[in-house]
């Protein structure tokens, strides 16, 4: 497809993550400034932890019309920023940065991606939901589950993450009140038996993706009677999805999140509602699906 040009007008959005290779965002973003003829193009950026404030300045100074923000930075970047909406605050998380007069605003729109595309298949309400991961992603699911009407949330961790679980059921319970908030760590005898008691199963970590592979929860841990969902997208199906599947379990990947929060950030920047199935059908395009 051609390449839209560059002009003194074109207005700048991105992403900022570590790494940032595996991202599909800006085929996605770009296919959909060109279908509705928007001046906008979308990049990414490659920044190191430590060089997370250096890269917020520079992207107020240079006016950018904002961004979105991936691992490891969903958290970090909160106290960087002027002012948080009201969702990123509950979710103690931002996936999406506007810059309006030199003014960053951050929002959470996986709360919402996450919502829409898992109930496709499946309602939550009355569910119970166990989280894999304690990190930026599982912040917003878990928020969007309890507003979905899951009553109980299993967040389940990595011994090291254990500090951070409990920070997080902390924040969940006083956030999200009457919601029956537990812990487990992935090397405690429990651990199997709390992830087997949940309908619903949500892989958070990065575990999984192309750049780190491999399977978050040993695979005789799910049963036929759970869904699964893994917020990762590339690769389209992960091993834990292929491990669900031969479980006998129905099981989605995220790429519909993807499209479905990527088009609430593209409405944020640019005013402009665009369509999430068609920013869907690029990215099966770019995965061969």
């Amino acid at each position: 497809m051609t390449q839209p040009e560059i002009t003194g007008h074109t207005r700048v959005v991105g992403v900022i993550a570590h790494p940032v290779e595996h991202t599909l965002s800006p085929p996605m973003h770009n296919a959909e400034f060109r279908r509705l003829g928007l001046d906008w193009v979308y990049v990414p950026w490659d920044v190191l932890p430590e060089n997370l404030p250096a890269a917020v300045n520079g992207l107020r100074a240079l006016g950018v019309a904002g961004f979105n923000v991936t691992i490891p930075h969903k958290q970090a970047i909160m106290p960087l920023l002027d002012r948080i909406e009201y969702e990123a605050e509950v979710i103690g998380a931002v996936n999406t940065v506007t810059c309006t007069g030199g003014v960053l605003t951050g929002f959470n729109t996986d709360l919402f991606g996450w919502q829409e595309d898992i109930q496709q298949d499946i309602s939550l309400e009355g569910r119970a939901v166990c989280l894999i991961g304690v990190g930026g992603a599982a912040r917003a699911v878990t928020v969007g589950a309890y507003r979905a009407g899951a009553p109980r949330l299993v967040l389940v961790h990595r011994p090291a993450d254990a500090d951070q679980a409990q920070a997080l059921a902390a924040h969940l319970r006083e956030k999200c009140r009457g919601a029956e908030v537990e812990t487990a760590s992935l090397d405690s005898s429990a651990c199997r038996d709390l992830v087997r008691s949940c309908e619903v199963v949500v892989n958070a970590t990065p575990v999984g993706m192309a750049s780190s592979p491999g399977i978050p929860i040993p695979a005789d841990w799910l049963h036929p009677d759970q869904y699964l969902y893994d917020v990762i997208y590339t690769p389209a199906e992960t091993e834990l999805m292929r491990a669900a599947r031969a479980a006998g379990c129905r099981a989605r990947g995220g790429l519909g999140m993807l499209a479905r929060q990527g088009a609430m950030a593209f409405k944020l920047w640019t005013g402009t509602a665009p369509d999430p199935l068609a920013m869907e059908a690029t990215l099966r395009q770019r995965l061969g699906l």
